[in-house]
């Protein structure tokens, strides 16, 4: 297990690094596949979708909302007020089928369908607006360096002088002290790489925006591994999926990245804003 493990692990992250060095419509395209997986994951684990369903009224609009979203970044056009937009007509829309086949859907259907298209696709959307920014071929590495990272150094950090549990109940496996050694040391990483990406690469990001992203990532990072745990907790479900082996489902493996990437772009962007004032 800890071999199929690692070995899917490393293609996996291969084929990430691989799709965001690319950039432009080849990393908008694997977005989309692992949103709409990642989608069908969730609506299953919610009971939005029952099994041996794909698709149903309810969720289309998620779906849809999700095929938009990414052609809408193909074509160049997914500005900050367009997104919002989208949020808002996606959400009228799962709303129309909520009330125009009432009872046949419930309120909790709509409200995990909305969630859905917002948790899974949106947000891992980000990734692309962070490898569109200025530098953003170096930068976008460090949303797959903060989970990444995160989760080696906090298992080994935990393993060796982890006393105190973080969320016992939720993830009696995790400590404090193994939280702090996932911010610590993937930041001083995140040092030496700014450093690494200035010296040979003339990157023009600082060090130390460098390190402050790696910091504020690592932090959302582990709040959204415990996110995704918490949900599977509270529908009884050991994984999201089966398509990874070793991991599970798609959103097992990108959990964390999910929450990292908007950080990183709204981070990242606004220290950019103030280091080209000056």
């Amino acid at each position: 297990m800890f071999k199929t493990r690692v070995i899917s692990g490393a293609a996996i992250a291969a084929l990430m690094l691989v799709f965001a060095w690319l950039g432009g419509s080849y990393l908008a395209l694997f977005l989309l596949c692992v949103s709409v997986t990642g989608l069908y994951e969730l609506y299953h684990a919610t009971g939005v979708l029952e099994e041996g369903r794909y698709v149903n009224a309810v969720t289309c609009a998620g779906y849809a909302g999700t095929c938009v979203y990414y052609i809408l970044l193909l074509c160049g056009r997914a500005d900050m007020m367009t997104i919002v937009f989208l949020l808002v007509l996606v959400f009228i829309a799962i709303m129309s089928v909520y009330v125009f086949t009432f009872p046949k859907y419930n309120a909790a259907s709509a409200a995990y369908s909305f969630f859905g298209f917002f948790y899974v696709s949106v947000m891992l959307g980000f990734i692309w607006h962070t490898r569109m920014l200025d530098g953003g071929i170096y930068i976008v590495w460090l949303i797959f360096f903060c989970s990444w990272f995160c989760d080696v150094f906090a298992y080994c950090t935990g393993m060796l002088i982890g006393k105190h549990k973080l969320a016992p109940v939720l993830s009696p496996k995790k400590s404090i002290e193994g939280a702090i050694g996932g911010i610590v040391f993937p930041t001083i990483f995140g040092a030496l790489y700014g450093w690494c990406i200035n010296r040979y690469a003339f990157a023009g990001f600082p060090v130390a925006a460098c390190a402050v992203v790696t910091l504020i990532g690592t932090i959302v990072s582990q709040i959204g591994d415990l996110s995704a745990s918490a949900i599977k907790r509270n529908f009884g479900i050991k994984d999201y999926g089966n398509i990874i082996p070793g991991h599970g489902g798609v959103l097992d493996r990108f959990d964390s990245v999910i929450f990292t990437a908007p950080m990183i772009y709204f981070t990242a962007e606004y220290i950019l804003k103030i280091y080209w004032v000056r």
